[in-house]
Formats: structure tokens, sequence, C-alpha cells
């Protein structure tokens, strides 16, 4: 959900309040998650948004023969609340449709179930709610079909394993086409960080049960290990656009603004009467073209922006770095290279022109730990052109790029030590996040924001805000 609320810091709602969000999905068909975005609870604040053709417009593949929905949460035996949002706090389990499976001992009964019709296919449409991590998704002895991808159609991808990051959707078919029997489907995390020891943690099941199946015990899949970076890579890098289908645009050929964001944690120096527990006895932070978000405390942005009030945010985001450096093999060795491990607190923005299109190249860098960030755009869809390992290099790696039929998403993992290059069309007016989408990150201030200028009718302008739009006040334990 994105609109005046997503930059509001804390509102109070008064009684009679019509609280109206418009939001447009043209363009768009597939799953797309919902989700709150206040502290931890979009932990248990989330649904599936399903978007299907127009009335006598058939899916670009055959019809299922049934649809659904499969959602992945992290599960805390505590109250959301209450968790520290920094570091990640460590979930009690992981949940398939709201249900642990029987690897975890308090739920040995209790597990989703998928009864199929041998020879039927059904359309999963499938949601990584998780507030702090990536999860590997396998069906024991099937593969299935991707189809569609953050409400985008895909060319047809089969797989038997996929990667969703926090917040990625994947419509994917399967056909029930094995033998008469129980099939587990299951979940592990994929732990990016370089160095850090991966968890014993058990798998998240679910069933496929075919009709006629008897009391055998299920098949098992063999998970990836959860820091198998090939697997995670060859999944995201595999999947293409349906070129001719429904919705489908061609890559804008021109480029208005270029801009390369290198992009982790950084530090931020620990206050004297506090134990910090990241690296230098200091406190973690995030770092985009070393700058570290600070979210506004007395107005949102958006107002800000609309009423032309000064002192909220700087309009000053970088294109670039202020220092170029091997950002893969970082090494403190110059007064330049300590500068870059304490980057700069601000309240960024980047404005640009209604209806430009932008490239990014967004570059992990190692200056802690190299991880993988699904970083999230708010209000467009980007085309992703490409994904690499290493330093981007703007001659030898921009004639990988794919422009003829790239993947369309909202959000992206960038892969730990690696790039992404990313490319959207500015149409959408108004004051829009980008950040990472991993809930621990965002204190952190690994985020950004773009303002789009109006275009040149009234339809493509920002409205303004509701004459009654609650007053926010700070509280620090929300961040936007």
């Amino acid at each position: 959900m994105d609109g005046y609320a997503n930059m509001i810091t804390q509102c109070p709602i008064q009684p009679s309040y019509n609280f109206t969000y418009q939001f447009d999905i043209t363009g768009q068909e597939g799953t797309l998650l919902w989700h709150a975005h206040v502290v931890n609870l979009r932990a248990t604040l989330h649904g599936a948004l399903v978007i299907r053709p127009r009335s006598g417009r058939p899916y670009p593949f055959p019809k299922p023969y049934e649809e659904v929905p499969l959602i992945f949460q992290q599960w805390w035996d505590t109250d959301v609340r209450l968790l520290e949002i920094r570091p990640a706090p460590v979930s009690d389990a992981y949940l398939m449709n709201g249900l642990a499976g029987d690897s975890y001992p308090c739920s040995k009964n209790r597990m989703f179930n998928l009864k199929v019709v041998q020879g039927k296919t059904y359309l999963l449409r499938i949601i990584n709610a998780a507030l702090n991590t990536h999860l590997f998704f396998k069906i024991a002895n099937h593969n299935v079909t991707v189809v569609a991808v953050d409400a985008v159609y895909t060319t047809p991808y089969l797989t038997d394993v996929m990667i969703l990051t926090p917040g990625q959707t994947v419509d994917a078919l399967l056909t029930a086409d094995q033998p008469i029997g129980k099939y587990y489907m299951a979940t592990v995390p994929y732990i990016s960080a370089i160095g850090i020891p991966t968890p014993d943690t058990n798998p998240t099941r679910g069933l496929i049960v075919y009709e006629g199946a008897t009391s055998s015990s299920p098949v098992k899949p063999l998970m990836p290990t959860p820091n198998h970076i090939p697997t995670a890579h060859r999944f995201s890098s595999n999947i293409t656009s349906l070129v001719g289908g429904p919705h489908w645009t061609p890559v804008p050929p021109h480029i208005d603004e270029k801009m390369f964001i290198t992009m982790g944690l950084g530090l931020d120096p620990c206050p004297s009467d506090t134990k910090c527990i990241g690296p230098l006895g200091q406190r973690y932070a995030g770092s985009l073209n070393n700058r570290t978000f600070m979210i506004p405390e007395r107005i949102s942005m958006q107002e800000a922006y609309f009423y032309n009030i000064t002192g909220v945010y700087t309009d000053d985001f970088p294109n670039q770095p202020p220092v170029k450096f091997d950002y893969t093999r970082f090494e403190q060795r110059t007064n330049s290279d300590f500068k870059m491990m304490f980057p700069e607190r601000k309240t960024s923005v980047k404005t640009i022109r209604f209806n430009s299109t932008v490239e990014i190249v967004l570059q992990n860098t190692a200056i802690l730990t190299r991880e993988s960030h699904p970083m999230h755009l708010h209000g467009f869809n980007f085309y992703v052109l490409g994904y690499g390992f290493g330093n981007y290099d703007p001659v030898r790696d921009a004639r990988k790029l794919n422009l003829f039929n790239p993947q369309m998403r909202n959000t992206v993992g960038v892969p730990p030590g690696g790039w992404v290059v990313l490319r959207f069309i500015a149409n959408n007016p108004g004051v829009w996040l980008f950040h990472c989408h991993m809930d621990a990150h965002l204190p952190y201030g690994i985020m950004m924001a773009f303002i789009v200028q109006n275009g040149p009718t009234p339809e493509t302008s920002l409205p303004s805000p509701p004459s009654n739009l609650p007053q926010c006040t700070r509280d620090p334990r929300i961040y936007y």
C-alpha cells in the first residue's frame, strides 16, 4: 500500500475519519503482498492481493483446475510489538499458510495439506511474507512452471526449486503428474551473508496429498543448503517477461537518469552511555551511496513536498558514491575507506522529472559483510536487466544486459558481493521510498526516496492531502 500514509511516522486517527486508499493496479495481473509497515507488525498483518484478468479474458497459460495461495511467514512465541527491531529477531518457527508443520514438536498434527487429483494442474500463488528471511521452496519429486512474478507474466520457466526474498511473489503451475501418494513441500531459509554461521533450522513443511493416497510416509524433497548462492542466483536470473503477453511493454531504450548506488551496512558511532554490538564497538547503520536515511520527525515527506515546506528533507541524494573503491573486497587502508564505513545520516531524496526513464546499478558492498538485500520500490514496477557478481563493469557488463525480455518486479534481491541493474519509467507523481525489504534493516536506514514531479495534466499530478489528514507524532519504534 502506497500513498500519503507511507510517509507518516505515527498518526492518531480521529473518530469518523474516512481513511480511504486509492491505488492503481492497471497493467498488472497475478499476486501481490499487502502488508503493514510499522515496527514488526508485518509479521501478522499481511495477505494476498490477487489480480485476475478482466472478465472474458483468459490467462496466457492453460486454465488451472484450482488456484491455491501459499503464504510463507515467520512466527515468534511472543507479542511481535515487543520484539527488538535491531538486530533481526530470531523467529521461533516458520509457517506455511499459518501452520508450522510436523518438523516442529508443537505442531505434529498441524500442517497445511493441499489435496490434488492426479493429472490436474494447480496455480500456486506463492508469497514470502517473512520479515527478514529469504526462503527456498521445493516440492518433493515435482517440477513447477513459473508463469508470473510480482503480478507480471513471465515466459514459462520450469524449475524444481525457487527462491523468494521478503515481499516477493511467484505464480507457478503445479501438475499432479507423479504416482498417487503424499509429497512434502518445504521451505528453508537462505542465508546469504558471508561469514555468518548458518542456523540449524527445521524445514517448514506442508503436504501434497493425491486423491486416493494411503497413509504411507510422505516423500521428502532434497533441500538446498542454506547458503547455496548458485541455486538462488540461477532461479533469480533465469526469469524473463512474456513478450507479447497481457500488459507487456518493451524496455524504454532512452535513459534520462543514470544512478550507481552502493548498498550494504556501515557503522554509526555508539553513544557514550550505550554498549553497542556492531564491529569496533559501534552500531550498525545502513548505507546507500554512503547515506543513512533519517526518518522525518514532524511531518510526512509527501506533505512537505506538496506544500513546499523546507527543512524536512534535502534534495541531494547522489548519483554515485563519494569514493570509488573495490566494492566487493573492502579493506580499510585510507581515510577515505574509513569514511565509507561511517555513512552520513541524512533524509535524502532524488528528484526526477515525470515520465523520465531511470536506470540504477545497485552494487552490493563488502564494507562489513556481503549479503543479499531485497530492494523494494514503492509506486512502480521495474525492469531487471541483469545480475552479476563482483564489481559492475559499465563496459563489459552493459553488453550482457537483457533489453529484449527482462523480468519485471517491485522487489529484487541484490546478489551478495554482486550487482543488479534496474530501469523504470517515473510516471507516478509523488514521494516514493526505495528500501531494503528486510524489516530489521529499515531502522538501520537502508533506504532513500524518489520525488517524481507532476506531469502536464491533473490526472498526472499529485492530488492534495485530504483535509482531515491526521497530524503525526514521532515514536522511536516506528520507522515510517
